[in-house]
């Protein structure tokens, strides 16, 4: 708030200055006096309009879906709790994913970056990155950050896949945090790769940030196990069973669910519009129409804790919806 107090401090001084110089001429003393005003608004919005004030939940809860675009989710009967989570909160109809497939999107998420990547190939070997990325971050601000991946066998699994049950799968390209796994720099310890059975049920001791990765049976992207529809309710199904508990314990407990997809079913590179939800106590249930992506969302991420921008992609946080 300090530098939002300069234009009125450079008003008042600048006042003072031109009374002493024109007091006897009051026409100039005017003129001089709205010149100086219009230039102080200018100091005003570039100071404060451009700073914008984020809140600090005490918990985020960041979940991804799969290959769906906005048409299909929002307003469909097949996701009636996603439908809910969006009167509920703030639903942003311009969300957009960053590229195609799905692996750069969540790289994107979580680091700012796509890593040079541009497909799905397991990434098993090829690291872990030293780039800087979200959970790196939160630990070195001493805030803390898990993934929960449904289906992960064990604490620090980092193979390519796991599968119980057919068509039920984990799949890594889904979990980017494994992708640092490593005590170099920007290196996550093996603890912050959880199965989603280690999601807590005692919502206080979850960390400050957290990602939940349905397995592919559960995230809408195995089609072919009983058709689109069916991938959706499924979904749409698991969220309620798996993450309603949260988001109501939420609104009394000052955090907040981030829900989105990874990208659209199009394959298209010029519009990639997926479905994005913040619901919380501190966002304002609207639609909101601002232009965002998976950058601006990480950025919003960093912006309510205080932490340093990942990767380059020079988004700033989202404004606009909060209360």
């Amino acid at each position: 708030m300090v530098e939002c107090l300069a234009p009125l401090l450079f008003i008042m001084i600048s006042n003072l200055i031109i009374f002493k110089n024109n007091s006897k001429n009051p026409i100039m003393h005017k003129t001089s006096f709205l010149i100086i005003s219009l230039f102080a608004a200018g100091l005003y919005f570039i100071s404060c309009k451009s700073n914008i004030k984020l809140p600090k939940p005490l918990h985020i809860v960041v979940v991804v879906e799969e290959n769906h675009g906005y048409d299909q989710i929002i307003g469909s009967e097949n996701a009636p709790y996603i439908n809910q989570l969006a009167k509920e909160g703030t639903l942003f109809t311009n969300s957009e994913a960053v590229t195609h497939p799905s692996q750069p999107n969540y790289l994107a998420l979580f680091s700012g970056s796509t890593q040079d990547v541009d497909g799905d190939a397991c990434l098993f070997g090829k690291g872990p990155y030293t780039t800087p990325n979200l959970g790196a971050a939160l630990l070195k601000a001493r805030y803390t950050f898990k993934g929960y991946s449904e289906t992960l066998p064990e604490v620090g699994f980092l193979d390519c896949s796991y599968q119980e049950k057919e068509g039920y799968n984990y799949a890594r390209k889904h979990n980017p945090w494994a992708d640092w796994q490593g005590d170099q720099e920007n290196g996550l310890p093996d603890s912050v790769n959880q199965p989603m059975t280690d999601f807590p049920t005692d919502f206080r001791k979850l960390p400050n940030v957290s990602f939940v990765i349905p397995n592919e049976g559960n995230d809408m992207h195995n089609i072919d196990l009983d058709g689109d529809t069916g991938a959706i309710k499924r979904g749409d199904q698991w969220l309620k069973d798996h993450l309603s508990g949260y988001v109501k314990w939420a609104k009394k407990n000052n955090s907040l669910l981030i829900l989105t997809f990874d990208e659209d079913q199009k394959a298209s590179m010029f519009h990639n519009h997926i479905a994005t939800i913040f619901a919380g106590p501190m966002v304002k249930r609207e639609l909101n129409s601002s232009a965002i992506n998976h950058y601006s969302v990480l950025r919003t991420i960093e912006g309510m804790y205080h932490l340093p921008p990942s990767g380059n992609a020079g988004e700033k946080a989202i404004e606009g919806m909060w209360k």
